[in-house]
């Protein structure tokens, strides 16, 4: 088995061609024995524990918990927008394979320690999909076993999931947030939305303003996502068809755009020699959304500014909160590109917008 899984160490997870690998208790591989935890402990995640019970000889003190329950045991903070999506995004793809089964309640664990709530534009997400559905507390306490009817386990997030499932999760997602928004898409015309992020701002709205003019139909609005509530969100993107915003949080919105829409995304000095793997994050999510994302605009790093230069943990904090800048002409070129590229789209494009969610 490959990677961290910290309490759960010990279960190989059930991989099917297409899907995100999980753990389904009872089941043929636990021989029938049912989960339970021992799993209060919010801070220490090593201090929590788990072991396997047949459903007749249960603990004398355990408590039964009945009914399907959603387990999700991540590295990822349930508060970001990225790091959550990616912890949900599988059970939607579970649940879709799997009759439309909705769970009785929500446990989530990072990094081992139960985490007992959700950042609210996720939890908003989660209550699109699912409805109103607690997360559990374990409030009797770490002494406490808590056994589980059944149990799904997803354990490396989005994992091994197909780029076909993946289309599907989001389109379910998408589908499921316009529906609880009263959002019935139609008679789109805007093409190319510049969002403000809450980190950086790229001064870009000019040279924008002025490409779109010059397109037949074009609507340029300018918005700053932290200003809107979630439905406000997710109207906001499904009548946009061109993203461009500086590399944030507020990209994780992409998902509500129809599927081949285009994200602009723009990256400040310094994030390629020292951000690592995540700044690739949105493009990972484009990839699996379906969305198109040319090559993000970087700002060069002509030198190290940073005060010790040989210290990259230093360095990466000095240029992780500096605006982006942008090259004026090259802004207007690649703009003009990827407008004339998405008009000639939507002009071929007989894609319409779903009525009816999957579940």
């Amino acid at each position: 088995m490959d990677g961290n899984t910290w309490f759960m160490s010990s279960f190989n997870d059930t991989y099917e061609e297409n899907e995100a690998e999980y753990l389904y208790f009872p089941s043929q591989a636990s021989k029938g024995r049912l989960l339970c935890i021992k799993g209060s402990i919010n801070r220490d995640g090593t201090l929590n524990s788990y072991a396997l019970a047949w459903p007749e000889s249960l603990p004398e003190s355990a408590i039964l918990l009945k009914g399907l329950s959603f387990i999700s045991s991540t590295y990822y903070d349930f508060q970001n927008l990225w790091h959550g999506l990616s912890a949900f995004a599988p059970f939607v793809g579970w649940s879709l394979k799997n009759g439309c089964l909705k769970p009785r309640r929500w446990v989530l664990f990072r990094q081992g320690a139960l985490q007992t709530r959700r950042g609210s534009w996720l939890q908003k997400l989660t209550l699109a999909s699912y409805g109103e559905i607690p997360i559990e507390t374990f409030e009797k306490g770490a002494d406490v076993p808590h056994c589980f009817d059944k149990a799904l386990v997803m354990r490396h997030d989005v994992g091994k999931m197909g780029r076909k499932k993946s289309y599907e999760v989001f389109e379910q997602i998408r589908c499921k947030a316009r529906t609880f928004c009263g959002i019935k898409p139609g008679g789109k015309g805007r093409e190319l939305n510049e969002n403000g992020g809450a980190h950086h701002q790229a001064n870009c709205a000019d040279e924008a303003r002025r490409e779109c003019g010059k397109v037949e139909g074009c609507i340029l609005n300018v918005v700053q996502i932290d200003d809107l509530n979630f439905c406000d969100q997710v109207k906001e993107l499904t009548y946009t068809d061109i993203l461009a915003s500086p590399h944030g949080a507020q990209l994780t919105n992409m998902i509500f755009m129809d599927r081949n829409s285009t994200v602009m995304e723009f990256i400040p000095k310094g994030w390629l020699e020292f951000a690592g793997m995540g700044q690739y994050c949105y493009h990972w999510l484009a990839d699996q959304a379906g969305m198109k994302h040319p090559p993000a605009w970087r700002e060069k790093l002509e030198k190290k500014e940073c005060p010790n230069p040989e210290d990259g943990f230093e360095c990466w904090h000095y240029y992780k909160y500096g605006l982006v800048g942008h090259d004026e002409t090259f802004f207007a070129e690649w703009a003009r590109t990827i407008l004339n590229e998405v008009k000639l789209r939507k002009e071929k494009s007989d894609q319409l917008s779903k009525n009816a969610c999957a579940c």
